[in-house]
């Protein structure tokens, strides 16, 4: 019996916590050379910035914002063997200010890809399921794009580079259906429909992006005991609803999906040790990091301690996606403990 896809979820995700010092300094500490670098500063207002290794250096894109990619050489230096370097950027390294980075491993190398109508740049891992894609839009909803993972992904993340557009969240772990909600919104989830929303094995859709939007897509496929994307309903007591995902979590992000106004939420192991966890951060907010939530981080999943209606409200639906500290049970049949 197989137990887990991945013995050591640190090896393809992992998240590090870090104080600036208004120069330039190399982050340690992630355990690989992170392909995706999404850093947020904890103790002020100021927007979250992601890097990629695709788009390369210097070029960063804000989760909270609709705004075009942009070039800073005092940002992000180097994605690093054991991390990523930075320069002064106060988003990123402000003097005696607190910060957290998310950190997944992609192949550290692209690809061309042309599984789909529109051929790609990709770096993909297909052990723990995640890549990065980038291709040029054909102006056509049934154009279709290469993604790299030999397995659908249950979420992919869309965000125009060369003009301002939302992020498009697409899954279909919330009812079944292709669903669209926007990561930098507190928007509800729209049903999307036909060739437009479809995700293959090899291929998801371009759904009408045009032929001079340059884009960027993170993908992300279930693997066991690494990852888990799925929805619950909330029940509205602090002794809320528990959520299996097979393993301990280390991240997890939850939107709620049919109220309009609620605020995403992203929680880890770093910030937060021991349970309670309740240290938040919103991706679509740049707000600094406040406590509001509970949530308690089990051996098999997570189990909401709080009757706050943005992540428990009673019968409403919650989207979630999460990657693990420790799968349940490894490979050779070693349980997990609690917290």
């Amino acid at each position: 019996m197989a137990y887990t896809d991945i013995d050591k979820p640190s090896d393809y995700f992992n998240t590090v916590l870090y104080t600036g010092n208004g120069s330039s300094q190399s982050i340690t500490g992630v355990g690989f050379q992170p392909d995706w670098v999404w850093v947020k500063r904890r103790d002020s207002g100021s927007s979250h910035l992601t890097f990629d290794a695709i788009r390369g250096v210097y070029e960063y894109l804000i989760p909270d914002q609709t705004s075009v990619e942009t070039t800073r050489t005092d940002s992000l230096t180097s994605f690093d063997s054991d991390g990523f370097s930075t320069g002064s950027i106060s988003n990123l390294n402000a003097s005696g200010s607190t910060y957290v980075g998310w950190n997944w491993l992609a192949s550290n190398t692209t690809s061309s890809n042309t599984d789909g109508d529109i051929a790609s740049t990709v770096s993909a891992n297909t052990t723990s399921g995640f890549s990065i894609v980038t291709f040029t839009g054909n102006g056509t909803a049934s154009g279709t794009v290469g993604h790299g993972l030999g397995v659908a992904p249950k979420i992919v993340l869309y965000k125009k580079l060369n003009g301002t557009s939302d992020w498009f969240f697409w899954t279909t772990q919330i009812d079944g259906s292709n669903d669209d909600l926007r990561l930098n919104t507190t928007d509800t989830k729209s049903d999307l429909s036909g060739t437009s929303g479809s995700i293959t094995a090899s291929t998801f859709s371009n759904y009408g992006w045009g032929v001079s939007d340059n884009m960027i897509a993170y993908c992300f496929a279930e693997k066991k005991g690494f990852s888990k994307f799925g929805s619950y309903t909330g029940n509205g007591s602090a002794d809320g609803t528990f959520v299996y995902t097979g393993f301990r979590p280390a991240f997890v992000m939850v939107k709620e999906t049919t109220d309009s106004g609620t605020n995403w939420r992203m929680l880890d192991n770093k910030r937060d040790p021991f349970n309670l966890v309740d240290n938040r951060l919103f991706p679509d907010l740049s707000n600094s990091e406040s406590v509001g939530d509970g949530y308690d981080f089990l051996s098999n999943g997570f189990k909401l301690r709080t009757t706050n209606g943005d992540c428990n409200g009673s019968g409403n639906n919650y989207i979630y996606m999460c990657f693990a500290e420790n799968p349940l049970v490894s490979s050779a049949g070693v349980p997990c403990t609690a917290r």
